[in-house]
């Protein structure tokens, strides 16, 4: 049997494990001391639901990551090192605010950049090609180097965090980038990597199944941390082993959970508002408050799922056909950051009106 074989007989093996996983914690997540765990806060911001709802996918999500570390080690003889420390510590930094113990936005933060920071720098964990002109003599400096990969996973980290309010929203937006990653690497013979890839996605693929279109359970902050945390060293990993793919290609892939952020930020200063604090102006709200009030409020949390990462596969779309040339890469990056500028503009003055 061969290799590509056996790695498809244990992915098939692991589909259904994490399936059952899934379905185990969401049936028994109420006795999770006294049911902790559950969303009953129906008046944040970001809550669109009406009922409570289990914020354990994390857990689930973390299981399941355990046994595949496990299969890829009898498989390879290797131990993801940098996997197993990023995705644990992520993972328990959002699983005491889903525990609902009180952690400053603050120190939240200073612990997850301690955090990141040390392993970026142990592992260590570089992004090797970078068509910034100005930035390629700086990142020869370990110090520096550090800091950019920091902010490039607190960016897709917080922007998994920010948009992961939406049944289905965050996702099918991390099976969509996964995907798309692990055909990159298929079709340049880095399949070993590609095996990893998968087996994210059919973790993503099994939560999927309790969370669209009706939420029997949720991500919670564990598993936004989690797949933030995977999804941007799965793409620094996936511009290290491709360097003739321009590097403005994967920001173009990762502009939607970035740029939430950094748009935000920004916009949250303008309106002398805490740029840390959550709010219910971003993109995917305002894009709810449409549709719902045409479709409902049901019909609408799902609706706005498909529709926004519709939208975000027509925007990448080109990205794929322009990867190979660093210049139309770059202007088609600065394009999809002008595009969502304008519907972000549009859908604020409707929501206003």
């Amino acid at each position: 049997m061969g290799t590509e074989s056996i790695e498809a007989s244990f992915l098939s093996i692991f589909a259904l494990i994490s399936f059952f996983i899934f379905l185990i914690v969401s049936k028994y997540s109420h006795k999770i001391r006294g049911g902790i765990l559950f969303d009953k806060d129906f008046l944040k911001p970001q809550a669109f639901h009406d009922l409570p709802v289990t914020r354990s996918g994390g857990v689930a999500a973390i299981v399941s990551l355990s046994i595949f570390f496990i299969i890829y080690y009898l498989l390879y003889s290797k131990i993801l090192y940098d996997y197993i420390f990023i995705s644990y510590s992520m993972f328990l930094v959002g699983f005491l605010d889903d525990l609902k113990i009180n952690i400053k936005p603050f120190k939240k933060l200073i612990t997850m950049v301690l955090l990141l920071l040390l392993f970026i720098y142990l592992l260590p964990i570089k992004i090797l090609n970078i068509e910034i002109p100005f930035l390629i003599p700086l990142m020869s400096s370990h110090m520096f180097s550090s800091i950019f990969v920091l902010l490039c996973f607190l960016f897709v980290i917080n922007g998994a965090n920010l948009i992961d309010g939406f049944n289905g929203l965050l996702a099918i937006n991390l099976i969509i980038i996964n995907i798309v990653l692990a055909y990159i690497n298929m079709d340049n013979g880095n399949l070993e990597f590609s095996f990893l890839l998968v087996s994210q996605i059919v973790i993503l693929l099994s939560f999927l199944l309790f969370n669209f279109p009706s939420a029997k359970i949720f991500l919670g902050d564990s598993g936004a941390y989690l797949f933030g945390a995977l999804t941007s060293l799965n793409t620094i990993i996936t511009n290290n082993l491709n360097p003739k793919i321009s590097s403005f290609f994967f920001c173009t892939l990762l502009f939607y959970l970035f740029f939430e952020v950094f748009f935000s930020f920004f916009r949250k200063l303008r309106q002398k508002k805490s740029p840390i604090y959550p709010d219910d102006k971003h993109l995917h709200m305002l894009s709810f408050y449409r549709i719902s009030s045409i479709y409902g409020k049901n019909k609408g949390n799902y609706l706005n799922s498909i529709i926004i990462n519709f939208s975000y596969l027509i925007l990448i779309t080109p990205g794929l056909y322009l990867l190979d040339d660093p210049d139309l890469s770059r202007y088609w990056f600065f394009i999809t950051l002008l595009i969502y500028l304008m519907i972000y503009s549009r859908l604020y003055r409707l929501t206003k009106n």
